[in-house]
């Protein structure tokens, strides 16, 4: 057999912040539904009910002096500690985010110059050649910079890069909105590589989905619940009801189309690592991806979760929740050698990807 060119991961890092926002921090917002009126209910009762459907018990916010372009960097720093991979040798730096670098005070978006050529900056890259590329693709941006990065080395020009993550909801969410509680900041990075090697590790598939006619405004920027807050400013909105139903829906698809794709079955994953905006859906998700296999049993292990302590971090969720099970920091859940993971991710788009990944032996 002929060797073939695989895209592994040789390292992964994370950057969670630490301020700890938990849900009592919300007890006194004042919460408007979407028809403007002032939500009748206490808000422990507001609070209580979201930690019931979303799992989110705590979340991570960054301090008033970072932007998205400063935790990037972190994440990617974190990646390359202890590791002798030559930074300059680097030929792409692929950041996904969806808001730039959104200042405390500013809470506008700035992407000019874009934040992988700001992350290049701070990480000291002076390579002219070192790409420099920036991915908005909702949610799903991390993944879907990973399939990107994966077909630039398959393409032979280029050999090592990093792919980056990081997002700071806290400075784009409503907080006259109930939706604010889900959203978090945090970054993660890996370091991709291609190697020859005849056994089939690495990316072993893909698949990606875009809906952009009906389901274009389930995530959208719109003013503020309370219809007297200043109407320039305008928030991450979600409708969350038929967001739900959409990944209800597709979601569980297209990771059985990943896994056709590999000429694999369910039967092979060792952990499904998904997007976790709301614990509710992840699991209705998983429980639906059985279903297609029509197996009613599943693992109690298969899908780790960090959605009760980090919240929803947007496209920093995957690759930290990796980075934590390879370093075995993850209440017991390990990223062992020789596991099959399948990634899977939804957001603003509507976009959906996912991705089968061996670890190398």
């Amino acid at each position: 057999m002929s060797n073939h060119h695989r895209t592994i991961i040789t390292c992964t890092g994370c950057y969670i912040p630490e301020k700890k926002i938990p849900n009592s921090n919300f007890k006194e917002n004042i919460f408007f539904g979407t028809d403007g009126k002032p939500i009748d209910l206490p808000n422990s009762d507001i609070i209580d009910r979201f930690r019931e459907i979303t799992g989110i018990e705590e979340r991570r916010f960054i301090s008033k002096d970072q932007v998205t372009s400063d935790i990037a960097a972190l994440a990617a720093l974190n990646a390359l500690s202890g590791n002798s991979i030559e930074i300059e040798s680097l030929d792409f730096i692929i950041v996904a985010h969806n808001f730039g670098d959104v200042t405390f005070e500013g809470r506008r978006s700035d992407i000019v110059p874009g934040i992988a050529s700001r992350v290049k900056h701070k990480l000291g890259v002076k390579n002219p050649t070192t790409l420099p590329v920036d991915v908005l693709f909702g949610c799903p941006g991390w993944l879907q910079g990973f399939i990107q990065a994966h077909l630039y080395l398959q393409s032979g020009e280029f050999k090592k890069g990093l792919v980056i993550g990081a997002e700071t909801l806290s400075r784009v969410s409503d907080p006259h909105d109930r939706d604010s509680m889900i959203y978090a900041d945090g970054a993660g990075a890996i370091i991709v590589e291609s190697v020859t090697a005849d056994e089939k590790i690495g990316v072993l598939s893909f698949a990606s989905r875009s809906d952009t006619m009906e389901n274009l405004n389930l995530l959208a920027m719109g003013s503020s619940n309370n219809p007297e807050y200043n109407r320039s400013e305008i928030f991450l909105k979600m409708d969350g009801r038929k967001v739900y139903q959409y990944a209800l829906e597709t979601v569980p698809m297209v990771v059985k189309e990943c896994l056709e794709k590999a000429g694999l079955g369910l039967q092979d994953v060792t952990k499904i690592l998904i997007h976790q905006a709301n614990g509710k859906m992840d699991e209705a998700i998983l429980k639906r991806i059985f279903q297609l296999y029509g197996q009613p049993d599943i693992p109690d292990d298969i899908m780790p979760m960090t959605i009760s302590w980090l919240g929803n971090s947007s496209v920093a969720t995957i690759p930290t929740l990796l980075d934590l099970m390879v370093k075995g920091k993850l209440n017991g859940q390990k990223a062992c050698p020789g596991d099959l993971l399948v990634f899977a991710s939804i957001g603003a788009g509507m976009n959906i990807n996912a991705m089968v990944y061996r670890l190398p032996q």
